[in-house]
């Protein structure tokens, strides 16, 4: 972008338009300003340089390994650790740039593991893994703030994530909710605050905008251990929460790819939907749902959580028009409880909140010309008539129609929406 408004000032001083010392004062601006910051490609592969160097000296240790001593063996073990520190103290004291805070604290992360292992299988010490990766993401957790590093903020949450999986999922793990995982998630926020404020719109804080509601979203299902089917409105109400932050205007009014809280909360949101609109999981939710459990005491916090985001919202005067998305958290919780009594009518008002739902999503991507938006609300509903075909005694000819119908909707309203576009770009 930078180099396009550079070379548009010749053109822009011939037509008058500037003058050629205001010229001279754009150019050196964006020339400094491209001086003084770091080169992002560079900072990519010093960090996966960092990583194939430490992999590369595991490879050709591991493969003779057996034939050194034990002493031999620790000083390898510790000798990674030791040279990770010693860069990441260069690049402190003699203030690097960022590629080398990134490059060396993305070395020095991964020396610790290495160290933590080796030491392990050196001497026998008993631990499991999730024991391991708890120790591992506590050590390195200073070293975000020490070097400022937004690549160890992102490791931090992936490998806190697996910690939580390890912890929460499959026949390996404790059988207990990590709730570790909400302390290591909450110890990390600060610099992402941080990221938030200083560069809203870079392109580390759109990941990290994607990571953390990414990473809740895949833990969230490891605090369920034994009432699995109240997990449908655990997810409902965690999809409402993150829909609503997403719908907070500092990060609504970034671009929609940015903005991982909206999109998550948004597909997760009809995912549920689609999942209850089967008659036969309302009866097993009938017969498997036991209150005043650990997962119902985390249902009413998220509840509230959700709840307090959207009330702060409307008192904010944030939510200038009316958006069903923001409440179908509470709609879908009222539906939940009320299923105890009648499977049939929630499986009913779920089907015609979908059906809501994809209409008024097509008509907001009609109204903002935005063709992702609109194909969004017909797929909605496509989904929605998938459905109802494996679970209805509908001929195939009707089912057929139905098809045929809803691709027709698809090609008539991207035609109609493009046209009207191109006449309003004629005017």
């Amino acid at each position: 972008m930078q180099s396009k408004i550079i070379k548009e000032l010749p053109d822009l001083i011939k037509n008058e338009v500037i003058s050629k010392e205001v010229a001279l004062k754009i150019e050196s601006y964006y020339r400094s300003k491209e001086e003084n910051a770091p080169n992002k490609l560079f900072v990519v592969f010093g960090v996966f340089g960092s990583l194939l160097i430490g992999l590369g000296l595991i490879l050709i240790l591991a493969h003779n390994w057996d034939q050194f001593s034990r002493a031999i063996k620790t000083i390898f073990a510790f000798l990674p650790l030791i040279i990770g520190q010693l860069f990441v103290g260069y690049s402190i004291l003699k203030k690097k740039s960022r590629t080398w805070k990134e490059a060396s604290g993305t070395f020095l992360f991964f020396a610790v593991g290495a160290s933590i292992a080796l030491v392990s299988q050196i001497y026998h010490l008993p631990g499991d893994l999730s024991s391991f990766l708890l120790t591992w993401i506590v050590l390195c957790l200073p070293v975000i703030y020490l070097l400022k590093s937004h690549v160890l903020a992102i490791l931090h949450i992936v490998f806190a994530t697996y910690f939580a999986c390890e912890s929460g999922y499959g026949y390996s793990s404790s059988g207990s909710s990590p709730w570790l995982y909400i302390l290591m998630i909450a110890l990390v926020l600060p610099h992402y605050y941080m990221l938030l404020k200083q560069n809203p719109k870079a392109n580390i804080t759109s990941l990290l905008n994607w990571f953390i509601p990414l990473s809740a979203t895949i833990v969230l299902g490891a605090f369920v251990e034994t009432n699995y089917s109240i997990g449908f409105l655990l997810y409902m109400i965690l999809f409402g929460l993150l829909y609503n932050i997403g719908k907070i205007p500092f990060f609504y009014a970034q671009q929609l790819r940015r903005n991982g809280y909206l999109i998550i909360g948004s597909i997760g949101t009809i995912v549920i939907l689609l999942w209850t609109s089967f008659t036969w999981i309302w009866e097993d939710l009938i017969r498997e749902v036991v209150f005043f459990s650990n997962e119902f005491y985390i249902a009413i916090a998220l509840f509230l959580g959700a709840l307090a985001v959207l009330g702060y919202s409307y008192y904010k005067k944030w939510m200038k028009e009316f958006h069903l998305f923001q409440y179908v958290f509470v709609l879908f919780s009222m539906l939940f409880f009320f299923g105890f009594s009648s499977e049939t009518i929630p499986t009913i008002l779920v089907n015609v909140l979908l059906f809501v739902l994809g209409l008024i999503t097509i008509k907001i991507g009609a109204d903002r010309f935005h063709f992702g938006v609109l194909n969004y609300g017909l797929f909605i509903i496509t989904s929605l008539v998938v459905c109802r075909f494996f679970d209805t005694n509908m001929s195939f000819v009707i089912r057929g129609l139905l098809f045929v119908t809803v691709g027709f909707g698809f090609f008539i309203t991207n035609y109609w929406m493009l046209k009207k576009q191109k006449q309003i770009l004629k005017k």
